[in-house]
């Protein structure tokens, strides 16, 4: 038996998740599912001119919300909101840093308009970092990142793959809340949707 490469076996981590849990779960997201809020005043990503949050990101025509400090309790965020996240702050900020991307952060960003928009956004920055995980080699694994926090790309190779299977996770439990919920109307307690 051959010894596996370590960039390998963090590779083959995403790439299996992707495969064969995140991208279907994915496959359909519609644009009401998209910038569903199942709760009033929710953080989403909004027609510019829209929105009255502390901080509103975006270079074009929608804008993510948030505040810094964030609030106490943080709104809650929608399925855009959160895709937002990942395709900026988990992915292409660090594929600008470490994969040759062009710089961006979430004031700059242009966020998507639609489902199938934001999907398509996902799909490059992941192809990206994966690509990228994938040529560091075991040498790149242990060099420092740059980045406080983690004392080498292994470390950051590790969390951003947390951080994308746990929000993508979080994605698709709230597309079986709109499912489950008469698509997207809010069920009363004790009362069955149609």
């Amino acid at each position: 038996m051959t010894q596996q490469k370590w960039n390998d076996v963090l590779a083959d981590q995403l790439e299996w998740h992707w495969k064969n849990q995140i991208r279907d779960r994915l496959a359909g997201l519609s644009d009401e599912e998209y910038f569903w809020e199942p709760v009033p005043g929710a953080w989403n990503v909004r027609r510019r001119g829209t929105s009255s949050a502390a901080i509103q990101g975006g270079s074009g025509s929608m804008i993510i919300e948030f505040a810094a400090p964030a609030p106490e309790p943080t709104p809650f965020t929608t399925i855009a909101w959160r895709l937002g996240h990942v395709i900026v702050g988990v992915l292409a900020m660090r594929n600008a840093s470490h994969f040759g991307r062009e710089p961006t952060d979430y004031l700059s960003f242009d966020y998507a308009s639609s489902a199938d928009q934001a999907l398509a956004q996902l799909d490059e920055e992941y192809h990206r970092w994966i690509t990228g995980v994938k040529t560091l080699g075991e040498a790149g694994l242990h060099q420092p990142c740059g980045e406080d926090g983690f004392d080498s790309m292994a470390r950051l190779v590790l969390h951003i793959h947390r951080e994308l299977i746990h929000h993508l996770a979080e994605v698709a439990l709230l597309r079986d809340l709109f499912a489950h919920s008469g698509g997207g109307e809010r069920a009363e307690p004790g009362r069955k949707m149609p």
